[in-house]
């Protein structure tokens, strides 16, 4: 494990697709007034042909984009999570999904990262929409060292596909020699054979910790980096209900319709097992930092741990 430089992801996400849109001219970027949010001034500045900012206006940001893909461009989509998938929701659902546009939505600030902006700023709600659209590809990815490899992916890659990523510096899941990374395929970070902890995004780190923790009371956990929740990894789940006594998920986002209903969708119809959801309950959250918010939901490796013991306990 890599702690040495914390960096906000989306930072190393724009920085990363920088440097391969100077050798590609098909890459394009388009952002709504969120050029500072979601770092891209350097695309401004030193690449205003392949820059392009609607302005406040999500709508025709998505459209435009599907129109360049039908050109042949590599549009990537850059606006605050919780306007690009709320406000746009029918033209990505339409002029992306429905065409099979080759559009990247990368949606910036995602979760609770606004968490002094309060519940219109928090984006509780992207993965379920998301992931009810037929055609979309799901990513959440847990650390900067994974996101060099991503967006390297991305540009390869053909056909919509939605990533959440989150506005705070992070620290690192994975160290900068060691990154496996297969879309649609979960990573093993520790293996155990008494829980199963899956989690997603900028909260692996908090799902691997806890695996620490219970380590040194005796308990061996399995933990999984679930970055793609859609086409999620059906025997990934399926190996861990059989070999595990219990599946916690642990995500920021709220328990309906994220990560924790798409592994429970797998578990019910392959190999049911007693299932704990760990994420924001269906409320508007509260407000404060992120780091308070999470906290303040039980979001820490000393609460999942204690819920862990408990429901071993109970059994």
């Amino acid at each position: 494990m890599d702690q040495k430089i914390l960096l906000p992801s989306r930072k190393v996400f724009s920085d990363t697709l920088f440097e391969l849109a100077k050798e590609d001219r098909d890459i394009i970027v388009l952002t709504s007034d969120s050029r500072g949010s979601a770092s891209v001034e350097n695309f401004a500045k030193y690449l205003p042909e392949q820059f392009i900012d609607v302005g406040i206006a999500e709508q025709n940001l998505v459209s435009i984009a599907s129109g360049l893909a039908s050109c042949g461009k590599k549009p990537f989509i850059f606006s605050p999570a919780c306007f690009l998938t709320t406000r746009s929701i029918e033209q990505i659902k339409i002029d992306i999904a429905y065409t099979g546009r080759n559009v990247k939505l990368i949606g910036v600030s995602g979760g609770v990262s606004y968490g002094p902006l309060g519940s219109t700023h928090h984006a509780l709600e992207d993965i379920a929409f998301m992931r009810a659209i037929p055609n979309m590809t799901v990513i959440l990815p847990s650390d900067v060292n994974q996101i060099r490899i991503l967006v390297k992916k991305l540009v390869s890659y053909i056909g919509p596909v939605y990533v959440r990523i989150g506005r705070n510096p992070i620290e690192n899941v994975y160290s900068n020699e060691d990154v496996p990374f297969e879309i649609g395929k979960g990573n093993i970070l520790l293996d155990g054979e008494d829980v199963t902890i899956i989690a997603t995004g900028e909260v692996v780190k908090t799902a691997y910790n806890t695996g620490v923790l219970l380590g040194y009371k005796g308990i061996y956990a399995r933990v999984i980096d679930m970055h793609t929740i859609k086409p999620i990894d059906e025997e990934i789940i399926f190996e861990s209900a059989k070999k595990t006594k219990l599946i916690v998920t642990v995500e920021e986002h709220n328990i309906r319709g994220g990560l924790g209903s798409a592994v429970a969708e797998v578990i019910t119809r392959r190999f049911p097992v007693k299932v704990v959801m760990l994420g924001i309950p269906d409320e508007f959250s509260i407000t404060g930092s992120q780091k308070e918010i999470l906290r303040y939901y039980g979001i820490v490796p000393e609460n999942i741990c204690d819920i862990i013991l408990e429901g071993l306990r109970r059994g």
